[in-house]
């Protein structure tokens, strides 16, 4: 018990010394239950978001995005890394509940994740304090956007998806990315003011 408390405060130590001079560093702003309590909201939200309001996928896109920012802005990595696979579940299972399901995704599933875990693992070294939050931002938006667009264009030209998917694999995962950043910085900040 006591060993673990000196533990959780030279671990905070260390945070606060990694952090100092960085004005928006929200990884120790929740107590261990306060973490869990919130990785499994946004874990369930992630997934339960697209299965049931699956349009318009610009809002589920968006919300989902700042689910992830936010996951790896306030919680550990160990906590955090459900959201990048929940979305994308929800997704599918709305496909195979709701109808109709294209097998189209299915495909692009393994690039969705790798984007969801450019998103997350951006944001999470960024609370470091290495980049600030704009050019994070911006930077893990056009490599998530890039990469979902160049394997949607590669599986394309397979004879794997159809051309209706490129759009929505390219600018459209860039807008809702920088939307969901600007929502979940939003969010953090006014939840800071409200404590």
């Amino acid at each position: 018990m006591v060993i673990s408390l000196f533990i959780n405060i030279f671990r905070r130590y260390l945070i606060m010394v990694i952090t100092s001079g960085f004005a928006d560093d929200y990884s120790n702003v929740y107590n261990l239950k306060q973490q869990y309590v919130q990785a499994f909201a946004l874990s369930t939200l992630g997934f339960l978001i697209p299965v049931m309001f699956g349009h318009p996928q610009l809002l589920v896109g968006v919300l989902v995005n700042a689910f992830i920012i936010r996951a790896a802005l306030t919680l550990p990595a160990s906590r955090s890394w459900p959201l990048v696979f929940t979305p994308v579940l929800g997704a599918l299972s709305r496909g195979l509940l709701f109808g109709p399901f294209t097998p189209f995704l299915l495909y692009m599933v393994p690039f969705i994740w790798a984007g969801n875990y450019i998103l997350l693992w951006a944001f999470e070294r960024r609370v470091t304090g290495r980049f600030g939050y704009a050019l994070t931002l911006g930077a893990s938006s056009v490599a998530k956007a890039a990469l979902l667009y160049s394997s949607a264009f590669i599986l394309f030209n397979a004879g794997l998806v159809p051309a209706v998917l490129l759009p929505s694999m390219g600018l459209f995962q860039l807008v809702t990315a920088l939307a969901g950043g600007v929502l979940a910085y939003g969010s953090l900040k006014v939840e800071r003011l409200l404590q």
